[in-house]
């Protein structure tokens, strides 16, 4: 029968090898570049990238109980991580709650004003669309 190992509780140093270890020595890629992120080489924060397309900002209060949200719609060739990244900036910013929905952000009360301007320092054209 084969003995197993045991750990020993007499006091003496474990004898042990990470199977990570070997992972210490290899060269990992670099995280990508995010329009808030830091780039790689550390020289400081990324400028964001101008002219990325209009997004619509309208004011809806249908079907929400009479409640007023602002919708940001229109984002072509952004991924759903940005969305969640500029939503989370623009809750912060109103001190309201939001939601990313099928491809366009939600957020709490008429903040429309706000919005824009977020929108406009990341490199987006606001524009007030509907009521």
């Amino acid at each position: 029968m084969k003995e197993k190992k045991r750990i020993p509780t007499s006091g003496e140093p474990i004898i042990w090898t990470s199977p990570f270890a070997a992972l210490k020595n290899v060269g990992l890629p670099l995280a990508p570049e995010t329009w808030t992120g830091v780039a790689p080489d550390d020289t400081g924060p990324i400028a964001p990238t101008k002219n990325r397309g209009r997004v619509d900002i309208i004011r809806q209060t249908a079907h929400r109980g009479g409640k007023t949200v602002t919708v940001i719609t229109g984002f072509i060739g952004i991924g759903q991580a940005e969305q969640e990244g500029l939503a989370k900036e623009m809750q912060k910013a109103c001190g309201a709650g939001g939601t990313v929905k099928e491809g366009r952000i939600e957020i709490q009360g008429d903040q429309r004003e706000v919005v824009a301007r977020i929108l406009t320092n990341a490199g987006f054209r606001p524009v007030f669309a509907g009521g």
